[in-house]
This record gives structure tokens, sequence and C-alpha cells, in this order.
């Protein structure tokens, strides 16, 4: 089954976007970086419960941040024509595999050794 890379942009275009609301929703920029607009409380008794949330909101931040960086390397790829084969070890991936995640760059053997 042959790569549709028009579906596959679009799947990556709207999973960035989606990615990049979440990092505003949550008081990010689209770095990763937590703005600092955010306020977490200044009492001093809620110090403790504005450092966890700002550190729950920091691992967040980190994680959606990886993710569109996954999206945007997937994007770079089909610009540069070579979306669909491993970044390690230049095999195709699948079809069903990229039809699942789309912003996926390695196939499943080398996915699995990383």
């Amino acid at each position: 089954m042959a790569i549709d890379t028009a579906s596959a942009k679009q799947s990556l275009i709207d999973e960035r976007q989606r990615l990049v609301h979440q990092l505003e929703e949550l008081g990010a920029t689209e770095s990763g970086d937590l703005r600092a607009d955010v306020d977490y409380g200044d009492g001093f008794a809620d110090a403790g419960a504005a450092t966890a949330e700002r550190t729950e909101r920091l691992g967040l931040a980190e994680t959606l941040k990886a993710q569109l960086d996954a999206v945007d390397a997937a994007l770079a790829r089909i610009e540069e024509g070579n979306y669909g084969v491993c970044a390690s070890c230049g095999t195709e991936i699948p079809a069903a595999r990229l039809e699942a995640r789309p912003a996926s760059i390695l196939c499943v053997d080398c996915k699995t050794r990383h």
C-alpha cells in the first residue's frame, strides 16, 4: 500500500495545531517554556502547591514539546521527500504504521531498539 503523503501532511498539520493549542492552554510557549504571565499564587502558604503545579506543568510541556518536535520532523521529511523511510536503517516504514502514527520516522524494529 502506497503512502498518501498529502493525507499524512494534513494529519500532521492538524496534530501540530492540537499540540500548540494544548501548550497554550497549559501556559507554555511553542518552544515548551512556561510563560511568565502564568499565576501560581504568591502566598507563602501556597508556595509548595505552586511549586508542585509548576513542576507538573513543566513535565507536561516537555512531553507536548517532544511530540511537537516529532511532528515537525515528520513534516520536514515530507518536504525533503523521504517521508516513510526509516531514519535509522533506511527501510520503508509500513503504511499501516504511518496511518496509526503519522509522526513516525522509525520502523518498528528500529523503534524497539532505541
